[in-house]
């Protein structure tokens, strides 16, 4: 069984910190773990305390009434997808979960519109679409003040990431890992993975469980404290920097039998590259005399790729 370990090596830095300082603690974090935890995210609190009860609102709904919402044959862009059907890339069991997405709006006649689903609204719910846009405005907002910190780390320059992410196809997940009464037959409540996307936020991961696997083949746990964010590299930042920003495999595992009973929320946000940004190894980070370890891809098709495989298109 691969070791466990608890470590506050994963750096936790503030936005509020000076450029160069903030780029370097991050980029390092960055470099050896594909983690970091950020505080002074600029997320407002009251925000994030009326998303986590609108969430809880939803999923306490009845289950017909849930899967008004989920689109069949739509991925699991837009809305609902109900619990069981996410499957780690390469498991075979499915996940202990359900979700609901909510993605960029665009108006009519945008380039990008047939990569991207209008959203779905649960009338159930007051104040759902209010509280859910306005918390990925502010999800956007920090995401892009992240890719400035790591763009500088790279020495590249900082509108260059800015741009890749311009209407972007990033998505906002809120997740519910419902109570365990009886035993699941699973450790895991989320297989290993890597995300699919340049870098996600996550708000929720005080709740015990979140582990990423160092270089050494060991567990470790990822602790933010409350109102914190864990970010982690995506495969795409991973790929284009050529894995010197590693895309780190991470899981959720079950709680201890004290906490079996207690649901799990949290609130991810998937930043992506718009749809036709062409993922290409940067200079900088290519060896000379070596060829970049990937070939170049878009972003859409990327990410079509990788839904395949994960059970979701």
């Amino acid at each position: 069984m691969t070791e466990v370990i608890t470590s506050e090596s994963v750096a936790t830095v503030s936005l509020k910190d000076d450029p160069d300082t903030l780029a370097h603690d991050l980029g390092t974090s960055f470099v050896e773990y594909g983690f970091a935890i950020v505080r002074d995210h600029g997320i407002p609190q009251d925000l994030i305390d009326r998303a986590y009860k609108k969430a809880e609102e939803f999923f306490a709904l009845p289950e017909e009434v849930k899967r008004k919402y989920h689109v069949e044959g739509g991925g699991g862009a837009r809305g609902y997808t109900p619990f069981g059907i996410e499957t780690a890339k390469g498991h075979k069991h499915h996940d202990l979960k359900e979700f609901y997405h909510v993605g960029r709006d665009l108006p009519e006649g945008h380039r990008f519109r047939d990569h991207m689903a209008d959203n779905i609204w649960p009338e159930e719910i007051e104040s759902f679409e209010a509280t859910f846009k306005e918390l990925y405005a502010e999800f956007d907002k920090a995401g892009e003040r992240l890719l400035r910190a790591v763009a500088r780390f790279l020495n590249i320059e900082e509108e260059f990431l800015v741009d890749a992410i311009e209407d972007g196809n990033s998505v906002m997940r809120m997740l519910f890992y419902p109570p365990q009464t009886e035993p699941t037959g699973q450790h895991i409540r989320a297989g290993a993975h890597g995300d699919i996307n340049a870098i996600t936020l996550l708000l929720g991961a005080e709740e015990a469980g979140l582990q990423l696997l160092t270089k050494e083949g060991k567990w470790l746990d990822v602790k933010p404290k409350e109102g914190e964010l864990a970010i982690n590299i995506g495969d795409m930042l991973d790929r284009l920097t050529n894995g010197y920003l590693p895309s780190t495999q991470h899981r959720v595992i079950n709680p201890t039998p004290d906490r079996a009973s207690n649901a799990r929320y949290s609130m991810p946000f998937f930043l992506h590259f718009r749809s036709d940004f062409e993922i290409k190894a940067l200079p900088g980070c290519v060896p000379e005399g070596e060829e970049p370890k990937q070939p170049p891809i878009t972003a859409d098709e990327f990410l079509q790729q990788r839904l395949r495989e994960i059970k979701l298109a």
